[in-house]
């Protein structure tokens, strides 16, 4: 029996795909520690920074929420231009690049003068650092949900795509424990006055492991596979994601062309038709529609909430980063067993879930915050289950995400459609909700916002392929044009373990999502 020598999975070392976790993992921890860390402190820094002769809260916290929200907008050119750079010449050198910058850029919001040091270029200098991170984090999850994906062994890309979103909650956690734990053991002033630094500058030594890290971390089989010119495959027999037409095909008997393919040789004499960037531009819409409801619940229920309460229910800064906590614990502890289950039940059943529930609680979650009887065990069985339902979305979204798009535009087209709908949906949360309630007083925007966009969510969620609603069967060829792979997968289907019925074929282990990667775009 013979075994292809196109599928990358067998030449990739037997560490690799650990390696790759731990390597992609720590980017996304320092990155959304440090997001954290500026919305738990987005008070102390408005008063530091943008409100120095004493203006209001809500004015502070608008100059404040302003510069987090540029920092979002920058995410999409980080994620066009550093995805460009990454499908081009490698994960790896891209990453390493995403990671220093990232370091250097938090590390200096630590050591930057205040306002009353600096003057009038202090906020223009934060908000220019801001900008750098937004390139940076852009550019990371991309990349790293790239490498965890592509290094995933068969019926896993969900669990191993969940661990950026995992890592995203530590590094919020991560942000939220250094707070409340300075918060604790210090004074109001000092916090105030030197404090607030201390968690920026700590990226510093974080950074600098993270980077011994990527410097070990080995180049994707896809990756490799892809730049050699071959007709490749991403590693995961895991439920499809679906849409629209196929973006990239391979080898084989010719398949339904769409709009705008065009067609080259690949090493192993078959037709491939290259993505048109009209295909790659409606899935990267399509894709920031499926995640909008997760990153508006996200950043509204485990970032913006602390200030949302100081601001609007009048709780002390201790209790605001204790509820932030709490929530925060609820999204880590789902993210894992979300993303496992969709790699046995599909991607839509568990990430419609998470959306509808987001609809149907919202209100009744946030009215028991807003509640001046609730017992502090009701508010935080509010504020845990907030956390569940996000993590619904969050544990299968990467894969969801990696599946729409083939090796070649993989890094730039997920990392756009994350990189857009959290510079909409994230970036804005905090500035929407605390400008509305400034004007109309209305303590129910937050359940409004996160509402509306998880009902965007739901409808462009059940545009996932009716297979992906109970995950597909574990070796089940895709024998039509239409799916984007031919029947015999490039291969010959007698060829026994590569074949109709061996590891790689139709009835068996792999035959798939073996080829995954070239399926379509949507």
């Amino acid at each position: 029996m013979t075994t292809s020598s196109a599928d990358p999975l067998e030449r990739a070392p037997g560490r690799a795909p650990r390696r790759a976790l731990v390597a992609g993992s720590v980017g996304n921890f320092i990155e959304w520690y440090e997001f954290g860390v500026y919305g738990f402190f987005a008070t102390i820094i408005a008063a530091n920074f943008f409100t120095p002769d004493g203006g209001s809260e809500f004015e502070g916290l608008v100059k404040t929420y302003a510069s987090f929200g540029i920092a979002f907008f920058f995410r999409p050119i980080g994620a066009a231009v550093f995805g460009r750079v990454g499908d081009r010449i490698g994960r790896r050198p891209t990453l390493i690049l995403v990671l220093l910058l990232m370091t250097v850029a938090t590390t200096l919001i630590g050591a930057l003068p205040t306002y009353d040091t600096l003057g009038a270029a202090a906020p223009w200098l934060l908000t220019l650092l801001r900008i750098l991170q937004g390139l940076s984090a852009g550019g990371e999850f991309g990349g790293a949900v790239s490498i965890m994906t592509e290094f995933a062994p068969p019926g896993r890309r969900g669990l191993y795509g969940a661990w950026q979103s995992f890592t995203v909650a530590l590094g919020l956690l991560a942000g939220a424990g250094a707070a409340a734990l300075l918060a604790t053991v210090m004074s109001e002033a000092s916090l105030g006055d030197w404090g607030w630094r201390v968690p920026f500058l700590l990226t510093l030594p974080i950074g600098l492991m993270a980077l011994w890290l990527r410097l070990r971390l080995e180049e994707t089989p896809a990756f490799r596979a892809a730049a050699a010119g071959e007709a490749t495959t991403a590693p995961d027999p895991a439920a499809p994601s679906g849409g629209p037409e196929p973006v990239a095909l391979s080898s084989g008997p010719e398949p339904e062309a769409s709009s705008g393919g065009r067609e080259r040789v690949t090493p192993s004499g078959g037709p491939e038709r290259v993505a048109a960037p009209r295909e790659v531009a409606v899935a990267i819409v399509l894709g920031a529609a499926r995640i909008m409801g997760w990153s508006a619940a996200g950043y509204t229920f485990l970032v913006v909430m602390p200030s949302y309460l100081q601001a609007t229910l009048n709780a002390t800064f201790q209790q605001a980063l204790v509820a932030t906590v709490v929530a925060n614990a609820g999204f880590a502890l789902t993210i894992l067993p979300a993303g496992l289950l969709s790699d046995r039940i599909g991607r839509r059943p568990v990430m419609l879930t998470g959306a509808a529930l987001v609809v149907v609680l919202a209100f009744p979650l946030l009215n028991v915050l807003q509640e001046p009887g609730s017992s502090a065990f009701t508010q935080a069985v509010a504020v845990f289950a907030a956390g569940v339902v996000v993590g619904l979305m969050a544990g299968p979204g990467p894969a969801m995400l990696a599946e729409m798009f083939p090796t070649r535009v993989r890094y730039t087209g997920l990392g756009l459609a994350y990189a857009l709908s959290n510079a909409v949906f994230s970036g804005c949360a905090g500035l929407i909700i605390t400008e509305v309630v400034k004007h109309t007083g209305e303590a129910d925007i937050p359940a409004y916002y996160v509402a509306v966009t998880c009902a965007v969510s739901v409808l462009a969620l059940l545009t996932l392929r009716e297979e992906d609603r109970r995950g597909a069967p574990r070796g089940r060829a895709r024998t039509d044009g239409k799916n984007g792979v031919s029947k015999e997968n490039g291969e010959s289907k007698e060829n026994g373990e590569n074949g109709g019925n061996g590891e790689n074929g139709g009835n068996g282990e792999g035959g798939q999502n073996e080829r995954q990667e070239e399926t379509p775009c949507g």
